[in-house]
């Protein structure tokens, strides 16, 4: 299978966030490449991704970045493909200063945001982009989405037959 999904991310310190999407994406068997490209300290780089990220068969760029975070819309900038953009939590402002960044795009310049470290829902998101096109995947996404149902109908049996006060104990 050739790689769909480009996940790219400004430094290595943003690898826990974004190895989430990773994850999910092999859960989901889609295939995907991930990589460290930095908007401010490699902008050739930068941009010669985004320039051939649909020469190469991307489809969808997840973009994780913290701070002043200009990986996703600089990557959405210089691309017609769908960026999707995950807003990494910082120590000095908790990441919002990350998703305000991303989520303040120019008219014209779309990028899709997830919540603050959510890579996991960024990678459903491209699963979701790419299942539009692929019905094998749609069919992948719907055991993924009754595996969550019953992880909560689980819960929920478990808390009704033995109480919320013996629940909290196990917790």
């Amino acid at each position: 299978m050739s790689v769909k999904v480009g996940i790219i991310m400004g430094s290595d310190s943003d690898l826990p966030v974004m190895s989430k999407a990773a994850e999910i994406l092999d859960e989901l068997q889609v295939p995907y490449e991930l990589t460290i490209v930095s908007a401010h300290r490699t902008p050739d780089r930068l941009c010669e991704y985004a320039k051939t990220a649909e020469e190469k068969g991307l489809s969808v760029i997840i973009a994780g970045a913290g701070g002043a975070a200009h990986l996703p819309g600089m990557t959405a900038a210089m691309t017609v493909l769908p960026v999707i953009g995950v807003p990494v939590q910082t120590k000095a402002l908790g990441g919002v200063d990350s998703l305000y960044s991303i989520v303040q795009m120019p008219p014209g310049i779309p990028v899709a945001t997830v919540a603050i470290n959510g890579a996991q829902n960024a990678g459903l998101l491209a699963a979701k982009i790419l299942a539009t096109e692929d019905a094998a995947l749609r069919e992948r996404l719907k055991v993924y989405s009754s595996k969550l149902e019953q992880t909560v109908l689980n819960k929920a049996d478990k808390l009704e037959h033995i109480g919320y006060e013996a629940y909290l104990k196990e917790m």
